[in-house]
């Protein structure tokens, strides 16, 4: 029986679903959907940000979900993310706020603050933790934290990051901040798992390797990719809004990849 590796301990105690479905970018009613093929096919993470302007529509199809039975809300596990322009520490709970309302829910399980723009983060990071006091977000970590920004944090964290979330895949391996994250017990979530095309590492699924590997394993390229996250110890937040590729994207956990490829 391979490891199928479903989840990852954080340093709250709480699991984490180790594949999610991402939701950033695509067109108003495509990630309703999405939702709710995912939840059905067996997703229990669920990736989202006000930003991406669709929580909203996500809120609906959860509570739906909820209300037909279908699953649990301890079941599931919402991540969400503060956006930068709402990093004042007065700004943040606030935000949350919204999230929460937008999405129907009594709190989410992670919480993250972008790291797009410079901010006063120790201040920020000292709102989110009056928000894991509350218990309106269960886990309080960080997205798009470098090594120096996230060493930062700990060092005045009253609560430290549960998770840093950023773009990794066998493209973009991101050694040197898993490995640090790693000695801190901050886990590593890897969102744009199959590559970004708006950023730099496109070319994630046209590696030949990737390739190689797939085909000796008789899967995808895309579920190699995914699988080598697992593999690396982090969650993985694929995204997509086809039920075929959402489906294929979840058949990670009955085999593995042999140390020797």
């Amino acid at each position: 029986m391979e490891d199928e590796i479903r989840f990852f301990e954080l340093n709250t105690g709480a699991k984490i679903p180790s594949v999610g479905l991402g939701t950033a970018q695509a067109d108003p009613g495509l990630f309703g959907n999405a939702v709710e093929a995912a939840v059905k096919i067996g997703y229990r993470h669920i990736d989202c940000a006000q930003f991406y302007g669709n929580e909203k529509e996500i809120g609906l199809v959860l509570k739906k979900l909820f209300d037909d039975g279908v699953v649990r809300r301890e079941e599931i596990f919402i991540t969400s993310k503060l956006w930068c322009t709402d990093h004042d520490p007065l700004d943040v709970p606030e935000a949350l706020n919204r999230t929460l309302q937008d999405l129907q829910l009594d709190y989410v399980d992670l919480y993250l603050p972008e790291n797009i723009l410079p901010t006063d983060i120790p201040s920020t990071w000292k709102a989110m933790e009056v928000l894991f006091d509350s218990g309106k977000a269960k886990a309080i970590g960080v997205s798009n934290f470098s090594t120096k920004k996230l060493a930062d944090i700990l060092e005045v964290a009253r609560v430290p990051p549960a998770v840093n979330q950023v773009e990794c895949h066998p493209s973009w391996q991101q050694t040197v901040l898993r490995d640090f994250c790693k000695s801190k017990g901050v886990h590593l979530s890897g969102y744009s798992p199959l590559g970004s095309p708006a950023w730099l590492k496109s070319d994630v699924l046209k590696n030949p390797i990737l390739g190689t590997v797939a085909e000796k394993l008789g899967k995808t390229p895309a579920q190699v990719a995914l699988r080598w996250g697992l593999q690396m110890g982090q969650s993985v937040l694929p995204k997509s809004t086809h039920e075929d590729r959402i489906k294929q994207n979840f058949d990670v956990f009955s085999w593995s990849i042999p140390e020797d490829m």
